[in-house]
């Protein structure tokens, strides 16, 4: 979860933002990628200069500074990995797709699926300057601009949501119909494979969600899988989507999937970087739930689900499990970042705000 770009805020601290000498365990063999570069990657001149982003739990992310400009490159982590985990080969097709259709995402330049070359899969990218907000209160932003920031994100997940995965070349990118089932059913089994302590809490969540599940009534669309706020670069001004970033999670499926986990913060308790909940959204300048839902569905042509409990609970449930994804990797030594196990302690309270919702919903 999570890259990062030239222009990171400050206000998240140092935990977050730019970058850093690359860890002992995440050193690369720089004189084989260099000579990789030079072979795949257009315009690519040395020396080339290494550091490590510091933001992101899940797919190790650099920056590759050569005279001339900056890339990025996403690899794999090194160790054993879940099945299906860190496609890192999927996130290059889909930015690459999008990019084709103009939809702001950073310029992909080659994928390297040879081990040893770096000892992992990887893919290189355009470095996008550019600004990202981690803390969805938007302090270091005048309350004037708040809204508009809020508003661009939208209307970008609305046109992503809009495109035909055929006409767009990623009509074989995820298998159509039953999204929900299936990704319960992922996150069930990747949680299981993680677990690290009994919660009862996803015990319950495990039980209710795979029989509850809303009929999908035919929506499909291209899903982000991670679509929130410090996932974007904006322009300078803050009025513009730059780049949408980490598509490790993104496939074909229900777009309610997508919105209803973007507005998922305005239903978690602000005592975070991102939850909303019990703030006073108008003197902040930041629109409601209800406001950003109403732009999407205006924009889509699409209507409130009956069941938004429903969709919250699955949300924070499938949030629980990547966290937990990341606990397990703390426990066997593969997290990419210090901050893994403060995400991982995460695990249990967003499970119990979960079932919370799960329970309004019937369970």
């Amino acid at each position: 979860m999570g890259a990062a770009s030239a222009g990171s805020a400050a206000s998240a601290g140092d935990a977050f933002s730019g970058v850093k000498p690359v860890e002992e365990r995440h050193r690369l063999d720089e004189a084989k990628l260099a000579a990789w570069l030079g072979e795949h990657v257009e315009g690519y001149s040395g020396p080339l200069t290494i550091f490590q982003f510091k933001g992101g739990q899940s797919n190790p992310t650099y920056r590759l500074d050569t005279p001339g400009r900056s890339y990025v490159l996403r690899r794999k982590p090194f160790g054993t990995l879940l099945p299906s985990a860190h496609a890192v080969d999927r996130e290059f097709k889909v930015i690459s797709a999008l990019g084709g259709v103009g939809f702001p995402v950073a310029r992909a330049y080659s994928l390297c699926e040879d081990d040893t070359v770096i000892g992992a899969a990887f893919y290189v990218m355009e470095m996008v300057e550019g600004r990202v907000f981690w803390d969805a209160r938007l302090p270091q932003v005048p309350r004037e601009q708040r809204r508009s920031i809020f508003e661009a994100e939208i209307d970008t997940l609305a046109r992503l949501h809009s495109f035909d995965p055929e006409v767009i070349g990623l009509g074989d990118y995820g298998r159509p119909g039953n999204y929900f089932e299936r990704q319960i059913a992922r996150w069930c089994k990747q949680y299981r494979a993680s677990e690290t302590e009994p919660i009862a809490e996803m015990d319950r969540l495990l039980a209710f969600l795979p029989r509850s599940i809303p009929p999908e009534e035919g929506r499909n669309s291209v899903v982000h899988g991670d679509y929130r706020l410090d996932n974007l670069i904006f322009s300078a001004d803050a009025t513009q989507v730059k780049a949408v970033l980490d598509w490790e999670l993104s496939t074909l499926g229900d777009p309610l999937a997508d919105i209803t986990y973007f507005l998922m913060n305005w239903f978690m308790d602000a005592d975070g970087r991102s939850g909303l909940a019990g703030l006073d959204l108008e003197s902040l300048g930041i629109p409601s739930a209800e406001e950003l839902f109403a732009r999407y569905n205006a924009a889509t042509g699409r209507e409130n689900p009956p069941v938004l409990d429903w969709y919250l609970a699955y949300n924070m449930f499938r949030l629980a499990a990547i966290l937990q994804g990341i606990a397990g990797r703390v426990r066997d030594g593969t997290a990419a970042s210090a901050e893994a196990q403060t995400m991982a302690r995460r695990v249990r309270p967003l499970a119990e705000r979960a079932l919370s919702f799960a329970e309004k919903a019937g369970a």
